[in-house]
């Protein structure tokens, strides 16, 4: 059978307290809470450490990036970086599914007229 050229790991989520608590809700075994003292630092290791395919983490760390580090995960395939709001965060800047979808899967949800 030919070795996938494909990589698969585990999904790792970093944010607040009312983020991490939803995903260990639902079965996510890898969730780091962290604080606006840690965050930076606990996102930047989870995403060097090469143990995750996805890492789901909040806006709120998004916010903090600079404009590099926010291109580099954004851009990022391995892992994946997807960035969600954290539950009742006032005006947390959200990222509409057609522009997710055209990051990610590089495709158009757009309805031609």
């Amino acid at each position: 059978m030919p070795e996938s050229s494909v990589r698969t790991g585990r999904t790792a989520v970093v944010g607040e307290r009312e983020l991490a608590i939803g995903f260990r809700l639902i079965g996510i075994q890898d969730v780091f809470e962290v604080t606006a003292e840690n965050s930076m630092k606990e996102f930047f290791r989870v995403l060097a450490s090469d143990e995750y395919s996805l890492v789901v983490a909040s806006q709120t760390i998004r916010s903090r990036l600079t404009e590099s580090q926010r291109a580099h995960a954004d851009a990022s395939l391995h892992p994946l970086v997807v960035f969600v709001p954290t539950p009742g965060a006032p005006g947390a800047e959200t990222e509409g599914i057609e522009s997710l979808a055209k990051r990610v899967l590089g495709i158009s949800l757009s309805v031609p007229h």
